[in-house]
């Protein structure tokens, strides 16, 4: 097995500490288009209505979850993921699946199910994702 490679045989995922919800977003701003300056994602976050600093506040709590890496470039920095938005993704779901429903996914589609939270684009998806699964 390759040094990199967990007991899975897979590569090993970055696993940084929980991101916030405010720093979520501006993960998404740099998933979008990387790298980024601070002030390139204060500008995508503007609706957020975040001053500078905030979006720097943010950022350095990104680079010490080693979520974020930075480079100099002249007098500033740009900013880049060193977490991809799917692995994100793949942990936050299993973490909400395992914390709410024993680690199942039926119980998170049935719940969804039942409070009329799926449409019939979201069931059609579902079924042919299944039959999918079943082939």
């Amino acid at each position: 097995m390759a040094d990199d490679e967990g007991e899975t045989g897979r590569p090993e995922r970055i696993s940084p500490e929980r991101i916030s919800e405010a720093e979520h977003a501006v993960m998404e701003a740099l998933w979008a288009r990387a790298p980024l300056t601070a002030t390139e994602v204060a500008d995508k976050v503007e609706d957020r209505g975040w001053s500078l600093p905030t979006v720097k506040t943010l950022l350095s709590r990104l680079v010490a979850k080693q979520a974020v890496s930075t480079e100099p470039d002249g007098r500033r920095f740009l900013y880049r993921p060193l977490l991809e938005r799917s692995d994100y993704v793949e942990g936050e779901s299993r973490r909400l699946v395992d914390r709410l429903f024993g680690g199942r996914a039926a119980p998170l589609l049935a719940h969804l199910a039942e409070a009329e939270a799926l449409t019939d684009e979201d069931i059609a998806a579902i079924e042919a994702l299944l039959k999918e699964l079943k082939q």
